[in-house]
């Protein structure tokens, strides 16, 4: 693969929705961390697992859809079909997720489920295909399990295949591999050019230099330096670009460690430490981080804090 230098990257990023000491959902530092996303240049992504949309509420789940609509500015929200291994694909939630999310001013992005992870190859397009009839665009994803248990990475000849989806407009590739992205990247130039592919790699934040877009939770940690490492790619200031990518990637090292869902822990923590949040806490049912990382995170914190970001 060739390095696409001076290439303006599009960068969307899953925001954190935090909590407070109590259990109960800090809205407040919510429009906090969604404003500075879109301050930054960011597309924001809500109700993602950064969000922890699998596990909210459906009303707060609405709410975080009203008040991502209300600012004007386009935004991805996930749509879940929350179900059980066993389960059948369940096309007709997922449509209703889908008109919640269009009504509200987004768009959606399928995020995984037991049944559509269970389907066979030509039944994972067909379900796609019945999944944009009655939206103009939405995206896929593509999940490892190590994100979560109904995650699946398909076989190339599928992704192929859904490049000749029109309504499916891009795809979050979240396999936390290179060589399989690469390949991904060069069917997609091959037959669909105009089709977003929009890396999910948090341990290899630079697959932009080949060509994928992003869509990270990493960036809800700090959405100002992924602007200013994307702004310094587009420039052809690439010492700028690698001084930023280097700290956000050891930043991504440290967080995305296993248990991989425990990152959103390490957000909290995060932005509680440069000021953005009142507090640390995350869902009740998530995974915590020690309290020994807060001394790593605090140095990385100081560190793009000297290089602007």
């Amino acid at each position: 693969m060739e390095e696409r230098r001076r290439r303006t990257i599009v960068g969307m990023s899953a925001v954190l929705l935090p909590f407070g000491e109590t259990g109960d959902i800090d809205w407040v530092g919510f429009h906090a961390l969604l404003g500075a996303t879109v301050a930054a240049g960011l597309v924001p992504a809500v109700n993602m697992d950064t969000g922890f949309g699998p596990v909210l509420l459906p009303q707060h789940k609405a709410e975080v859809l009203a008040i991502t609509g209300h600012l004007g500015v386009p935004f991805l929200a996930g749509a879940h079909a929350p179900d059980l291994p066993g389960s059948q694909f369940a096309l007709d939630a997922y449509r209703s997720e889908f008109e919640r999310i269009t009504a509200a001013g987004g768009t959606p992005i399928v995020f995984p489920s037991h049944g559509l992870g269970a389907l066979g190859d030509d039944e994972t397009v067909a379900a796609h295909t019945a999944l944009g009839r009655d939206v103009d665009e939405f995206y896929g994803f593509e999940l490892g399990p190590m994100f979560h248990p109904a995650g699946r990475i398909y076989s190339l000849d599928v992704f192929a295949a859904l490049l000749d989806e029109p309504k499916l407009v891009g795809l979050k590739h979240s396999s936390l591999e290179r060589s399989l992205e690469w390949q991904r990247l060069s069917r997609r130039d091959e037959r669909r050019p105009d089709f977003r592919l929009l890396t999910g790699n948090d341990l290899a934040i630079d697959m932009v230099r080949w060509g994928s877009d992003y869509l990270l939770g990493l960036s809800a940690f700090a959405p100002e330096a992924f602007a200013a490492r994307d702004a310094a790619w587009a420039a052809g200031d690439e010492a700028r670009f690698y001084e930023i990518n280097d700290v956000l990637q050891y930043l991504g090292q440290l967080t995305f460690r296993a248990p991989v869902p425990g990152y959103r822990h390490n957000a909290a923590m995060f932005l509680k430490l440069r000021g953005r949040i009142a507090c640390a806490a995350t869902h009740p049912d998530s995974v915590h981080r020690p309290d020994h990382d807060l001394e790593l995170l605090a140095g990385i914190a100081a560190r793009l804090d000297i290089l602007g970001g």
